[in-house]
């Protein structure tokens, strides 16, 4: 105890040493020292590391060390949330972080297959004091004993689930089983499927998965950013403190409808209308209707213009259209090429009336005249008029509520259950909008010519800052004619460009920040918990903020309880990734005691008879009872009263609406 107990200390003490540095480190990252992409990108690993580390140490001080590897080679390792080095020219590591190889033995190790090891330590801290070990030994032969061995290999695990609940899910560290530590290392890339039951600990799995593979990838995913996708807010609060404690916060907590930037969800939908807009086919009526948006005249359009009236029919803006959509571009990015068409045939129109020879010869127009004659047409009020009538720009959010205030393309029951006007946006239209977004996409270039015309201004600035600095660096070679100079002036060290850029305002937001407000955003990763209750346009969205489909998927089909959820796991994957997912099922209950899984398992086997309920690991003794009233709200306060006189949590779990009884 008194050798653990001052590794404790030193810990500690290295622990405040290192808060400072990475203080000074986050401090200097952000500075505006460079804003090359090299400098970004470094500057982002940078900072997701030592935030990272800052959150650790703040959620560290208690339990940041929680075991002791002994091999039979000699070596000896302690394992912690993160990991530490000595200050000292060799960098001796002082604590392992648990995501290391080394560290694996501490969670797969058995008396079967030691792994080289000859025990296994399992330290409880709090703050600077050590308050328990126990060891367990795997080498039968080692003879030393501390008075801390075990026989119970599982009573640190037990102690834990144990542990008084605080309302927030707290890391597993100390007690990932050997099943649980397969699913948190598996290879990065690809969908993996984790299934299990109520209590089998698959979301908190999933949490240290996240941990891991920012471990083991750190480049890329700091770069890129890992998104965490939860069912509520209420679920993202509760798990929100796991991967701070583990030194992590380089990723993105979201719900569903969180994902389309700048829109703030906050209606609800009935049943009904969340499982029509859940729907599958409400993409291809949303595309439908995008179509119905590009029009042709009905009479032709007649046109003012200074040189005569033009006029816009059906077969020119037919053509227009046809030619447009032939790109395969995003309604919005294919308009100029609608608008190009309609310019051309308007100004052929314009060009065959003037230029026209009355007695039958070619036009009188050359191609210079032509082109005058395109330019005043393209400039004309009335074509831009005409143009926006039949090619309108058109954004996600006036799309989707046109299209509910009349949901054309659907079942008219369907279309009942949706249609509304005005209102607030739901979580169901989240990715309705972003749907839409894809099938309009965004004509930018407005922006961009606006950014490129800003930073020649800042160029063309700097170009002036040089140009003084040349002035004044000829006057001083006329002053030193005599003399052999070596100054160096600013044109000699850099450009007008790269000096223009070096002042660009920098981007200090993290990956996770700019994640967040860019809806076009690939994710390095995505973890999904619940994920049989989302819509099969949920998943959409989802797919597209991870085109490389590295995805883990947490949840159990069997507790679909959303209207619109797709459940089957073949079903969501089948038009993504085909076959080629693993599914792996976490069997262990670690939070609901046997007695508790019984009934729960006989209510499920009255409509699925071949329910196999995960197996509990621990039990209570105390078998739940029934109680059956005439007056339930009265009944129930009586038994909370009665029950709440012992110490502990009482919950109770009571409809929305009363039972109706015929």
């Amino acid at each position: 105890m008194r050798r653990e107990q001052e590794f404790i200390g030193l810990l500690h003490d290295r622990l405040a040493e290192l808060r400072t540095q990475a203080e000074a480190a986050v401090a200097a990252a952000l500075s505006p020292a460079g804003n090359t992409f090299q400098a970004r990108l470094e500057r982002d690993v940078l900072v997701a590391e030592q935030s990272g580390l800052l959150a650790a140490f703040n959620a560290g001080e208690n339990g940041l060390c929680f075991g002791r590897l002994a091999f039979r080679d000699g070596r000896d390792h302690h394992i912690g949330r993160i990991g530490m080095r000595r200050d000292d020219a060799d960098r001796t590591p002082l604590i392992v972080d648990w995501r290391a190889d080394v560290a694996r033995p501490f969670y797969l190790a058995t008396g079967h297959t030691p792994m080289g090891l000859r025990r296994r330590r399992h330290i409880t801290t709090e703050g600077r004091r050590v308050t328990a070990l126990h060891d367990e030994i795997l080498d039968l032969t080692d003879g030393e004993r501390t008075g801390h061995e075990g026989a119970d290999a599982d009573a640190v695990l037990l102690a834990a689930l144990d542990a008084a609940r605080t309302g927030r899910m707290h890391d597993i560290v100390q007690t990932i089983q050997a099943d649980q530590d397969r699913i948190i290392r598996a290879p990065h890339q690809g969908v993996l499927v984790v299934e299990g039951g109520p209590g089998t600990g698959k979301t908190v799995v999933a949490l240290h998965r996240a941990a891991f593979l920012l471990y083991a990838h750190r480049e890329q995913l700091a770069r890129r950013a890992v998104l965490i996708v939860g069912p509520n807010p209420a679920f993202l609060g509760y798990i929100g403190e796991v991967l701070p404690s583990l030194g992590e916060t380089g990723v993105l907590l979201a719900t569903p409808a969180e994902l389309f930037p700048g829109v703030t969800a906050t209606g609800t939908d009935t049943p009904e209308a969340a499982a029509v807009k859940g729907a599958a086919t409400m993409a291809e009526a949303l595309a439908r209707f995008v179509r119905d948006r590009q029009t042709l005249p009905d009479p032709a359009i007649v046109i003012d213009h200074e040189d005569g009236e033009l006029l816009l029919d059906a077969a020119i803006a037919e053509q227009a259209r046809d030619q447009a959509r032939a790109t395969n571009l995003p309604h919005n990015l294919a308009r100029p090429y609608f608008a190009f068409r309609v310019i051309d045939a308007l100004t052929a129109q314009l060009a065959d009336r003037i230029g026209a020879d009355p007695y039958g010869g070619p036009n009188l127009l050359g191609p210079d005249d032509v082109a005058q004659l395109g330019k005043a047409v393209a400039a004309s009020p009335g074509v831009r008029a005409a143009i926006d009538e039949l090619w309108p720009v058109l954004t996600p959010q006036g799309l989707v509520a046109d299209f509910l205030a009349e949901p054309v393309h659907l079942p008219e029951d369907a279309a009942a259950a949706i249609r509304r006007e005005g209102g607030d946006w739901t979580p169901a239209d989240v990715p309705l909008l972003d749907e839409a977004a894809e099938l309009l996409g965004e004509d930018d270039s407005a922006a961009r010519a606006l950014a490129e015309a800003e930073r020649q201004e800042r160029i063309a600035y700097a170009q002036g800052v040089l140009d003084l600095s040349y002035g004044s660096r000829t006057q001083e070679f006329e002053d030193r004619e005599d003399e052999d100079s070596e100054v160096l002036a600013a044109h000699d060290l850099v450009d007008a460009e790269r000096l223009a850029d070096r002042h660009e305002e920098a981007d200090h937001r993290t990956a996770a920040e700019r994640a967040a407000a860019d809806r076009t955003w690939a994710f390095g990763h995505i973890i999904v918990d619940e994920a049989q209750e989302l819509s099969a346009m949920a998943w959409r969205l989802l797919m597209r903020r991870c085109p490389t489909r590295s995805m883990t998927l947490v949840g159990d089909p069997a507790q679909t309880a959303e209207p619109g959820g797709v459940g089957a796991w073949g079903t969501i994957l089948a038009p993504y990734v085909g076959d080629r997912w693993e599914h792996v099922r976490l069997g262990v209950n670690y939070r609901t005691p046997a007695e508790i899984m019984e009934v729960a398992a006989e209510v499920i086997r009255s409509a699925d008879p071949s329910f196999a309920p995960p197996s509990s690991v621990r039990s209570t003794g105390v078998h739940p009872w029934a109680l059956r009233a005439d007056d339930l709200p009265r009944a129930v306060a009586d038994a909370v009263a009665r029950e709440s006189r012992d110490a502990g949590r009482l919950a109770v779990v009571a409809p929305r609406e009363p039972a109706r009884v015929a």
